[in-house]
């Protein structure tokens, strides 16, 4: 199986960047990994929420195949402690599905276009971050969850 986090706007922040890219590196050591990142839409001030969630959806869902999983990470998603989240990862794997797809959505979540085309939403907290912070929590814990898997000294319960 392979992942794909996809993620709407590029990450200003340096030292976000760098921390992402150190547990993409440490991923690649359990699963094919790959974080790919839409560019941010352009004269969002002259569109709605309703019409940025749409435009964001469009890219979004081009960038899905029809084998894909998609899983968005959504505030009224299902929320997992590290093991459990482990578990979960462990049963699509052994599904046999070849790729997920998981989603950071834009600042207002997601068209209702991409809500239909999901098969699950998974939360991280009841707490709001910063679309930039998101990414290295889900790639931290990915990784977190593959150590889990093998049984390597990272996660303490």
């Amino acid at each position: 199986m392979k992942i794909k986090l996809l993620a709407i706007g590029k990450t200003d922040a340096k030292n976000l960047q760098s921390l992402i890219e150190t547990y993409q590196n440490r991923l690649k050591h359990y699963i094919n990994f790959e974080l790919e990142i839409i560019p941010d839409i352009k004269n969002v001030k002259s569109l709605s929420e309703v019409q940025q969630k749409e435009k964001e959806g469009e890219l979004i869902l081009k960038k899905l195949t029809t084998t894909d999983i998609l899983i968005l990470l959504d505030e009224k998603g299902k929320e997992f402690r590290s093991i459990e989240f482990s578990k979960y990862l462990q049963k699509k794997m052994n599904s046999g599905i070849k790729q997920l797809v998981v989603v950071i959505g834009g600042p207002y979540g997601f068209s209702e276009a991409v809500y239909k085309k999901s098969q699950g939403k998974i939360s991280l907290s009841k707490m709001t971050f910063s679309h930039q912070m998101i990414r290295l929590f889900v790639v931290e814990q990915l990784y977190r969850a593959f150590t889990i898997l093998k049984n390597e000294p990272y996660h303490h319960e």
